[in-house]
């Protein structure tokens, strides 16, 4: 199933993301001794630029997949479809990617510069577009996760694609990424792992939808037809 395949890969690459980006880089009140010394080794900055220009990029086109091709599964196979969460889940998956890009393109740029550039790397620099991103990442694009949360956990729950104790979770989840004033970076690791056991879910789901999702496609045409 497309859907899920795209929602796994777009966890696994932000997670591994994630992993380099926290294990590897200094801390924002580090020595600005040991700022130079990260960035001056290619292999340390290297890492960055793997996470920023290739793992958080091609995770967010994988959500991308995954945003759209949930939207034209859910069309197809619940009856009751309501197009505002529908077009809410649409809106705000868009809007969390475009924020995850400039999130990564910020906590890449420091490693870009000493990479590719002759130009020694600022210690102010180097504090201020790391912490800029993950500004970005946490306060902005986990609002709008929080909302793709709300609007997927709502549709689950209505139409039964989705255990009701998983929907719940999900509101829960939802408001604490909404409310949660935080630079906390484990707050990143919360939107992926949900989104990986909603894939699951999902290729659970996919296996028995004859059984559980059996829809009349001709009444749900002319349903739409008659509107």
């Amino acid at each position: 199933m497309i859907t899920a395949a795209a929602g796994i890969v777009h966890s696994v690459l932000l997670l591994l993301a994630f992993g380099l980006y926290s294990l590897r880089v200094p801390k924002i009140d580090a020595p600005d001794a040991e700022l130079a010394a990260f960035y001056s080794n290619p292999d340390d900055r290297r890492a960055i630029l793997i996470a920023g220009l290739y793992l958080i990029p091609f995770a967010g086109i994988a959500f991308i997949w995954f945003t759209i091709s949930l939207r034209m599964w859910l069309t197809g196979s619940v009856r009751r479809l309501t197009p505002l969460l529908a077009n809410l889940m649409l809106v705000c998956g868009i809007i969390y990617v475009a924020l995850l890009f400039c999130a990564g393109a910020s906590l890449a740029v420091t490693a870009i510069i000493a990479e590719f550039t002759s130009a020694g790397v600022e210690p102010s620099l180097a504090r201020l577009f790391p912490q800029f991103g993950t500004t970005i990442l946490l306060v902005f694009a986990m609002r709008m996760a929080a909302m793709t949360i709300f609007a997927m956990s709502t549709i689950g729950r209505t139409s039964s694609v989705l255990p009701k104790w998983f929907a719940y979770l999900g509101y829960v989840l939802g408001l604490a990424l909404l409310l949660t004033a935080s630079l906390n970076n484990y707050l990143v690791i919360l939107f992926p792992s949900w989104i990986l056991i909603f894939c699951l879910i999902l290729l659970d789901k996919a296996r028995r939808i004859p059984k559980d999702l059996e829809v009349d496609q001709a009444a749900v045409l002319r349903a739409r037809l008659g509107e």
